[in-house]
């Protein structure tokens, strides 16, 4: 499970980058061998169609022509059944830039992997730490692209500068835009702007940043991507959806669970992971 990796040391531009607008992206951070086995692990997924019980649940009876995420879902918490996923979760060099960001030791709360075939609806604009509820501070995203994320395939868009606003509750999304129903709208004056991502990269942004993604516009290209979520040593509670949390040698720690729901009260926790 553990893995070693030569230090990586961000630039200026890049420490600038996050601490001015909430997010930063390392080139090639993966290599394409790596990105070619985390590829092929989920297709594999993909193209069997067997479900994996409360991670990733496809239907296969359906018409995945109308909503090709009903055929392809996200997939859940794959790291809690797939050694693979693991090992990126836990990735050293992925652990060395969230000591720099975090300024402490991170720990390790989520992955998913998103397929979003062709087709595919995008993601409504939201904020991550709504859901974790990570107190002090926040969680830290690290999102790694599988294909080439660009504007016409439902690239990811970020809201620069959200990371210093506090969260914000939700409002409904329009669903045939967004597979998820939360809606969260940037302030006056301010846009999302695309970030475009080669395979290997990994844009890693603070979980206070508005972020979300359009719909996969074309006929045939597929937007993969691996995310995890991380939050610092120091947090003092966490949502329980997120539990077991793990250090970076695989171990499970304790947190106390978030109490009231969030900052948006009981009506707003979420049932299901961001």
């Amino acid at each position: 499970m553990k893995n070693t990796h030569k230090p990586i040391a961000l630039t200026a531009d890049q420490l600038f980058c996050y601490e001015d607008r909430g997010y930063m992206i390392v080139r090639n951070l993966f290599s394409s061998e790596e990105v070619e086995g985390l590829r092929n692990r989920f297709d594999e997924i993909g193209v069997a169609g067997t479900p994996i019980p409360g991670y990733w649940e496809p239907d296969l009876h359906g018409n995945g022509a109308s909503d090709p995420l009903k055929r392809y879902p996200r997939v859940m918490m794959p790291h809690r059944y797939d050694e693979l996923s693991m090992r990126t979760l836990l990735d050293s060099r992925i652990r060395l830039l969230l000591r720099v960001l975090l300024g402490e030791e991170p720990i390790a709360a989520q992955s998913m992997f998103y397929f979003k075939p062709p087709g595919a609806r995008g993601q409504a604009l939201h904020q991550d730490n709504f859901y974790l509820e990570v107190k002090p501070g926040t969680c830290v995203a690290a999102w790694l692209a599988i294909d080439p994320s660009l504007p016409e395939n439902g690239g990811l868009s970020v809201v620069p500068g959200t990371h210093k606003m506090s969260i914000v509750c939700p409002e409904m999304a329009e669903d045939s835009e967004s597979f998820t129903s939360h809606l969260v709208r940037p302030p006056d004056g301010v846009k999302p702007i695309p970030v475009n991502l080669r395979p290997g990269d990994v844009l890693f942004f603070n979980g206070s940043v508005i972020h979300g993604s359009a719909p996969n516009r074309t006929k045939d290209l597929w937007r993969r991507s691996f995310i995890c979520h991380y939050m610092p040593k120091g947090t003092t509670q966490v949502s329980r959806w997120y539990f077991p949390l793990l250090d970076f040698d695989g171990n499970v720690v304790e947190y106390p669970i978030s109490q009231g729901g969030g900052p948006c009260g009981e009506g707003f926790e979420p049932a299901v992971l961001s």
